[in-house]
């Protein structure tokens, strides 16, 4: 009799369980996401993205059905998940300590990191090209050629008379004599065309000794155009952002590495808002989660915007449960099963290309 109440209870418990388990398939999960292209956002009124793709990647292994509700701030999706309002969030997610604390995660469905976007044209190596169009060099060049004219002139109006060369009309003469001042500087003059009146070899004398000066302003004025061209001119790294008009997302891993480096920076509520600073000029740099910075600077950003460097602060994303919700287990089993048949690198393939 003891047995036989013992297996009716144990079979009670496997049916009681399955149907635990039945019903908890069957439930329809709250999903909370942000839009983060290319990882969350909407298409024809339609949810889709990395993230949404692999979600629905999941929902089929496992059975699930699943509602989304997107909301406006980053803070808002995580919010949900703390106070147990989601039973999931999904976008771009980075799994940090801090977090770790207030939810759970799965296991890394992302690797990504951080990275800098800056206007575009302004990324790589100083161009030589914007360097001599600089203000200044382009003043100093205007400079030189006045002084060059000027003094040219004047030989013209010592030698007029005296030297074959100079025996023109003023009308005429500004060319040549311009030419036979920019030799001087240049070559030291020519033997041919010594100035031949006493006035004409003064003026000729103080011109070749401070020509050595005109030439040496110059050259010292084109290296510190190029000096300065190199230090302020572009943006290469994070070293560069010092004394910039950074801009980030508040509370992002961004603005919290920003903070560590001690980098001033503008803090935006949401995306939305810190791509159209950015497009406002409002900011020289943007620093943010280097695969969404991409697929702007390659889509809607492409004709102003640009990477530049390469990515730094290495993070991956996950997917945030509520603190010891049962569902971590279970999905990470599925994760490692799409990644094992190949569903998860088709995903990728289709939203970031060959993974490298």
């Amino acid at each position: 009799m003891k047995h036989f109440l013992f297996g009716l209870r144990a079979v009670f418990l496997a049916l009681t369980l399955l149907v635990t388990a039945q019903w908890a398939a069957a439930q329809t999960l709250d999903v909370t996401t942000v839009t983060r292209p290319p990882f969350s956002m909407t298409e024809n009124g339609a949810d889709t993205g990395f993230s949404i793709e692999l979600l629905q990647a999941l929902s089929d292994k496992l059975g699930w059905d699943y509602r989304i509700n997107r909301v406006d701030q980053f803070s808002d999706m995580l919010g949900s998940v703390t106070e147990g309002s989601a039973d999931l969030a999904i976008a771009n997610i980075s799994i940090t300590s801090a977090r770790e604390t207030q939810m759970d995660f799965s296991q890394p469905i992302f690797e990504a990191g951080l990275q800098i976007m800056v206007p575009a044209g302004q990324a790589g190596a100083p161009s030589l090209l914007r360097a001599l169009w600089s203000t200044d060099l382009l003043v100093a060049i205007a400079l030189a050629f006045l002084i060059l004219v000027g003094g040219g002139m004047l030989m013209w109006w010592f030698e007029r008379r005296a030297q074959p060369y100079f025996d023109r009309p003023a009308s005429e003469a500004w060319f040549p004599s311009f030419w036979w001042a920019l030799n001087v500087v240049v070559n030291g003059g020519f033997e041919e065309r010594m100035p031949r009146t006493v006035f004409g070899r003064m003026f000729g004398v103080v011109l070749v000794f401070s020509s050595l000066f005109i030439v040496s302003v110059f050259v010292a004025k084109i290296t510190s155009v190029m000096t300065v061209e190199a230090i302020s001119g572009s943006v290469n790294g994070v070293n560069d952002l010092y004394g910039r008009r950074v801009g980030t997302i508040d509370g992002s891993t961004a603005a919290g590495f920003l903070q560590r480096r001690e980098i001033d920076y503008a803090g935006y509520d949401g995306l939305a808002p810190l791509l159209r600073g950015f497009e406002a000029g409002d900011v020289d740099a943007v620093v943010f989660d280097a695969p969404i910075l991409s697929y702007y600077a390659t889509h809607e950003g492409r004709e102003f915007a640009s990477m530049t460097g390469s990515v730094f602060l290495r993070e991956n994303y996950g997917i945030a449960f509520p603190t010891g919700s049962p569902l971590v287990e279970e999905v990470n089993q599925a994760l490692l099963a799409l990644r094992e048949d190949g569903s998860y690198d088709k995903i990728y393939r289709k939203w970031f290309g060959i993974r490298r």
